[in-house]
């Protein structure tokens, strides 16, 4: 849910005419082509009946299921579009709607600032190596630009070589054909028969995310951009 108070919706429903049920000229197919365009999110797909179903009703819906920055990104695209058929069509911007614009703008940057992805800088160079660095750096950016898609078989290849990199700080021997779940698991080995793990309740936890790298090698594989596949559908994406 974006994190809009009740003010804001009144200023964005205000500068959009919402109050009619519509959203400024769009007609039903505009409006579904405008955002799959610009978030590639269908606004017509069930999730986003509200009420009477119209343009103004599902734009509500998306403001209560998507989050900050999804929804601040659409906001700023309807907002310069706005802007754009003024200027096409002639139509002077009084001070009044100015100020209004210039509020909802204000409104829109806040929500686009918040992050996709908690913790995301999480993901950064842990190596002096350069390719390292630019993986790292162009995974953030994928996430941050709404390309989720992008970003998943970078991704993949980040944990591999994070967990190479664990794998040799330690000295252990690898095939570098090792799938990733199975390098992990040497790395856990290693860490069980050396003492670093003393508890069965880290063991476990250590364990566990051994299944769950094998699962993200099946998506790597057959449902990312490593290879001509059918992508991840975009929630599961996120």
């Amino acid at each position: 849910m974006a994190n809009l108070s009740s003010i804001d919706k009144i200023k964005l429903e205000r500068l959009f005419g919402m109050e009619s049920g519509y959203i400024l000229d769009f007609s039903n197919k505009s409006f579904q082509e405008f955002v799959i365009e610009n978030t590639r999110i269908d606004i017509y797909d069930s999730k986003y009946d509200y009420a009477s179903g119209s343009k103004a009703n599902r734009l509500r819906a998306f403001w209560n299921k998507e989050p900050n920055n999804i929804v601040g990104e659409l906001l700023l695209d309807l907002l310069e579009y706005w802007r754009t058929q003024k200027l096409i069509n002639g139509k002077e911007i009084d001070l009044a709607e100015q100020t209004l614009f210039d509020e909802c703008y204000a409104i829109a940057e806040r929500l686009k600032q918040d992050s996709f992805v908690e913790n995301i800088d999480a993901i950064q160079s842990y190596s002096s190596e350069k390719d390292f660095s630019v993986l790292a750096k162009s995974i953030r950016e994928s996430i941050e630009n709404n390309e989720p898609e992008v970003a998943l078989d970078r991704l993949h290849t980040f944990a591999v070589k994070y967990t190479r990199k664990l794998c040799d700080r330690h000295e252990i021997i690898y095939n570098r054909s090792k799938p990733l779940h199975s390098l992990y698991g040497e790395y856990v080995k290693y860490l069980k028969q050396n003492g670093f793990i003393e508890s069965q309740m880290t063991e476990r936890i250590l364990k566990s995310s051994i299944s769950i790298l094998e699962s993200f090698n099946e998506v790597r594989n057959n449902r990312s951009l490593a290879h001509d596949n059918s992508v991840l559908n975009y929630h599961e994406r996120f």
